[in-house]
């Protein structure tokens, strides 16, 4: 396939029009066949990775099954999505296990490429547990983890932590070259979350949610976060979990090189407003808000690429830095950039095409295929 007249965004983080070819299910110097795309009045852009979403249309990752994750697949790629990294809630080992199994042994025959899991939870502070069910919190067990890992074919690309419980320290000593270490739903201050991330750790799970807000005395882990350059941050930029002008003021505390967009979107998503589940948790959705019945947000409600167009339609926020911020960025975090993530020969042809006047997706293109 050969795509003409679209703006492509390159490897400089810049759009610029050129041609771009595949051949088979890779980006290449040349194409395959004959066809050709006119691509023009759009952008063309890699397909995005989420390394941090519980599920979409109906499903959970912890259903633990391929049915499941399939699903969540096909509805992902659909949206321009074509890399996932779904996210596991704080729940029993047992139930870890058989999600992680169900991770290892699932084919990646259909939709967005399953390239490993995000575990968040149980390793988290009880007073800032947020939607995660209370009743599964565990103290950091780097045995535990492994095990679980190992029952994943290794598949654990993520592993959530609050530094300051009993426990975290040792952990975190254990399994910082193992996996990356994230620091989440925690009570941390800026000194306990400097100390983390001077010891291994150098990711942050949703920042400023289910953590110590950032203040002028008490600048807690965001503060923390920021003055450690080696941390990168995830942001839910759905409009609901953060505020357009902190969102554009942790861009200018942080650059687009540090921050990693991300939906943590429930099943709800990409279904019609009612009642759903998030680990175990009855969630009432009401537009792009999932709530507990208590009130606690639970999640998103908002797939990936919507939250590209409210970050710069809503946001302010460059184009291309959104682009960095949900392809470029995120597929480097968990280790795939040398496959996904840019407009590269020899990377596989996942691709977007984006209507410049608003965004809206034309075309996606998953390994070389027009979907």
């Amino acid at each position: 396939m050969k795509i003409i007249n679209a703006k492509v965004y390159t490897e400089e983080g810049i759009f610029e029009k050129k041609d771009v070819y595949t051949d088979g299910e890779l980006i290449s110097g040349k194409s395959g066949d004959d066809e050709v795309l006119d691509a023009e009045g759009c952008y063309l852009i890699p397909g995005l990775t989420d390394i941090h979403f519980h599920g979409c249309v109906g499903h959970d990752f912890c259903d633990g099954t391929h049915e499941s994750i399939e699903a969540m697949a096909m509805y992902e790629a659909s949206q321009g999505i074509t890399t996932i990294v779904p996210a596991t809630m704080t729940l029993g080992e047992d139930t870890l296990q058989k999600i992680c199994e169900a991770a290892a042994s699932y084919r990646n025959e259909k939709g967005a490429t399953l390239c490993g899991i995000n575990m968040e939870g149980p390793f988290i502070a009880m007073a800032k547990k947020g939607a995660q069910n209370g009743d599964f919190v565990h103290k950091p067990d780097a045995e535990m983890f492994r095990r679980l890992n190992k029952a994943s074919g290794g598949m654990v690309k993520l592993l959530a932590i609050a530094p300051e419980v009993d426990g975290a320290k040792e952990c975190i000593e254990a399994l910082k070259d193992e996996v990356v270490l994230s620091v989440a739903h925690t009570t941390a201050d800026y000194e306990e979350a400097s100390e983390a991330f001077e010891h291994g750790v150098h990711h942050v799970t949703h920042l400023y949610n289910a953590m110590s807000g950032l203040s002028h005395r008490a600048p807690g882990v965001v503060g923390a976060a920021a003055d450690h350059e080696n941390v990168e941050a995830e942001m839910i930029c759905d409009g609901i979990h953060i505020h357009p002008a902190t969102v554009r003021q942790t861009f200018k505390m942080f650059g687009d090189d540090r921050i990693i967009l991300i939906s943590d979107s429930m099943e709800a998503t990409g279904m019609p407003d009612g009642e759903y589940a998030l680990g175990g948790q009855k969630v009432i959705k009401t537009g792009n808000l999932a709530a507990l019945e208590d009130g606690t947000i639970a999640g998103s409600a908002t797939n990936l690429m919507d939250c590209v167009r409210v970050v710069v339609q809503k946001m302010r926020i460059p184009l291309e830095s959104a682009v960095k911020c949900a392809a470029v960025n995120s597929a480097k975090s968990v280790g795939i950039y040398d496959q996904y993530g840019s407009i590269t020969p020899g990377k596989k042809a996942n691709l977007v095409l984006l209507k410049e006047e608003d965004l809206s997706t034309v075309q996606v293109i998953l390994r070389g295929q027009k979907l």
